[in-house]
């Protein structure tokens, strides 16, 4: 396949790949092992759906229905392009006996649309609004799988984990805030195997681009109920996002904030002394005389004490990236992460995020394997020295650059420790002492 995200190339025979598709289905749910004509994208599928204890002769279950359903709708953030969505594929999936379907970030259809004759046979299956199509209820499908990986997908046929609905093809694409990049749900495509095609897949992408710069004009920017948005990837001194305002924050409140942003239940003055002060000498006072200053800035309401928490939820660029990466959208999270949090900090709990988050990251990335992934990776500044990125990207792209810096970086991991104490330990730009 020259694009492991199309399920079939034009040309190919879909009757023949049905039945390898089959076989290879066979040989994970008996044997457990995925032959090679599956795609990576739907092997990793699979084992995530065998994984989360999904049987191949299962079915979806539905979680909501009437009056809880109809609440759920209207309130949900897709609701507001609905209109859209009918008005961009509601032709061609009644022309083409398929059907529209929306659902949200869990997987759970909202809306299904379309040809009703086709509707009826998806009926029999649960392919009904209220019913979950996660990955971790239904096993491999588009709109369940491309919510899990973020990105836009394309399941044809047997590639389905679940049996009862392997005769239908889908494409499927995460659709997201354009504010905060949180994933709000997935629009899909499905009906039979004409769907199977490169254009399909290019559908559905393009219509959920549509969707997004809908709903980003439907929230302009100093809108009254915009969250706050805290921005503090590769940055020492945060910025903030809020009532329409931007404002940069010192060094420490920008570690206020992203300590407060992670707790919303609050926390103690004694427990914000401990996470923001290596030293121990630092006084109550000292910490109170911050708070009552980034109170001043945040003007009233914000920030309230006993214990210190924020009234409104503050999103946070790294918490997108944690999101996106527990969620098995690799691609997403690396795009999302612009830098180490807050790298000039050295309290003891901004160190300790820091360090798990890339920590996280780069251990899914050595693990994933994807050269592209790898190479930006090591490209970017907190990963020139990152030797077991090098190491990664050298078995799945040995060019002649890539071995020559690994070497370089092995020659200097052998120095005596005394001589170059930063890079004889193959320390990362995340464990470089900091200014």
């Amino acid at each position: 396949m020259t694009d492991p995200w199309v399920a079939l190339e034009p040309g190919a025979d879909p009757a023949e790949r049905v039945r390898v598709l089959r076989r290879a289905h066979e040989t994970f749910t008996t044997a457990g092992t995925v032959p090679r004509p599956v795609r990576s994208v739907v092997a990793e599928s699979w084992r995530r759906s065998a994984r989360a204890g999904v049987g191949p002769d299962g079915s979806a279950s539905v979680e909501l229905t009437d009056g809880d359903l109809g609440a759920y709708r209207a309130e949900h953030p897709l609701a507001r392009v609905m209109p859209l969505f009918r008005e961009l594929m509601g032709t061609f999936a009644a022309d083409g006996e398929h059907l529209l379907a929306v659902c949200d970030a869990h997987g759970r259809l909202l809306w299904v649309e379309g040809h009703a004759a086709t509707r009826r046979r998806a009926d029999r299956m649960n392919f009904v609004p209220g019913a979950r199509w996660s990955e971790t209820a239904v096993g491999t499908n588009a709109p369940g799988t491309a919510v899990a990986v973020d990105r836009p997908v394309q399941v044809f046929a047997a590639e389905h984990f679940i049996r009862r609905v392997q005769p239908w093809t889908c494409a499927a694409a995460p659709v997201h805030d354009p504010r905060t990049g949180r994933v709000l749900g997935a629009v899909d495509i499905t009906g039979g195997d004409g769907l199977a095609h490169p254009h399909s897949l290019g559908f559905v992408r393009a219509v959920a681009r549509a969707a997004e710069a809908q709903l980003a004009l439907l929230t302009p920017p100093g809108a009254a109920d915009q969250a706050p948005l805290l921005s503090a990837l590769g940055r020492d001194e945060a910025e903030l996002s809020l009532d329409g305002r931007r404002m940069r924050l010192s060094r420490r409140h920008s570690e206020i904030l992203v300590l407060l942003s992670r707790h919303p239940e609050g926390l103690s003055g004694d427990e914000l002394l401990c996470g923001l002060y290596a030293d121990e000498s630092v006084t109550p006072v000292t910490l109170r005389a911050e708070l009552a200053r980034l109170r001043r800035l945040l003007g009233p309401g914000l920030l309230a004490s006993r214990p210190y928490r924020l009234t409104a939820a503050v999103e946070s660029d790294a918490t997108v990236v944690e999101r996106r990466l527990e969620t098995g959208g690799l691609t997403a999270a690396v795009e999302a992460y612009s830098g180490p949090l807050l790298p000039g900090s050295q309290a003891p709990a901004i160190v300790r995020l820091r360090e798990r988050l890339a920590g996280a990251l780069r251990t899914a990335l050595i693990a994933h394997r994807d050269p592209d992934l790898l190479a930006d990776w090591a490209h970017a500044p907190w990963g020139e020295d990152d030797i077991e990125v090098w190491r990664a990207l050298a078995a799945v792209r040995p060019t002649a650059p890539v071995r020559a810096r690994l070497a370089a970086l092995e020659a200097e991991l052998a120095v005596p420790a005394g001589r170059f104490p930063a890079r004889a330990r193959g320390a990362t730009y995340l464990q470089r002492p900091l200014a």
